[in-house]
């Protein structure tokens, strides 16, 4: 992505709709930037639970975040559905990167960012190789 400013919409095969809270303002009178994390979490995982059919957290392997960014480009307001777009930028042997952006009411992003999820063992903790089930959806990507 060379410029985020030009990411839109039709760039991404999956769009979830996430509505902003009273609570996600700030004193500024916008969405605090921590929220935009909380968007690409709750993005990520719920598509996770629909494409799979299944409940992730109750996998021998769980996704642990090992890296998140965030590029933000304009102002998120409540209230306000916001859109997430979800893509995927890599699949590795225990690793999937997620490239992700928040749209309010314009095409152009209101934001950007990466996620990335590790797999590893629910007891030891390892990186494990993604779950069939998990690499199967992402592919979808």
């Amino acid at each position: 992505m060379s410029d985020p400013r030009e990411v839109r919409r039709t760039d991404f095969r999956v769009l979830r709709e996430l509505p902003t809270r009273w609570a996600d303002v700030d004193v500024y009178g916008h969405v605090n930037n921590v929220v935009h994390y909380s968007f690409f979490d709750t993005a990520v995982n719920g598509w996770l639970i629909e494409a799979t059919g299944t409940d992730i957290r109750s996998l021998p392997a769980i996704g642990l975040v090992a890296e998140t960014s965030c590029r933000y480009l304009g102002e998120l307001q409540f209230p306000t559905t916001v859109t997430a777009g979800l893509a995927l930028e890599h699949l590795g042997t225990s690793s999937v990167i997620y490239r992700l952006a928040l749209f309010d009411d314009g095409d152009g992003p209101a934001a950007v960012g990466r996620f990335v999820h590790v797999y590893v063992d629910r007891s030891t903790r390892r990186p494990v190789r993604v779950p069939e089930s998990i690499r199967t959806a992402v592919q979808q990507l």
